[in-house]
């Protein structure tokens, strides 16, 4: 995954607001990484409508 691919939300792992639990399914553009807890990278995914989230990189997929 690199910063300007498109992605696609697919799954959650964990509970989350209903505002993120939205999110699945939508695609969205990586524009950033974030140091998660422990030894995983989190991507930050921009939507469509400005919104921001970032989400662990197994929750994701490319969108071809």
């Amino acid at each position: 995954m690199k910063i300007g691919q498109k992605v696609q939300v697919y799954r959650l792992r964990d509970r989350v607001s209903k505002d993120i639990l939205n999110k699945l399914g939508q695609q969205g553009t990586v524009k950033d990484f974030k140091m998660t807890d422990g030894s995983g990278i989190g991507a930050v995914v921009q939507f469509t409508d400005k919104t921001a989230v970032w989400f662990f990189e197994d929750e994701l997929k490319p969108v071809k």
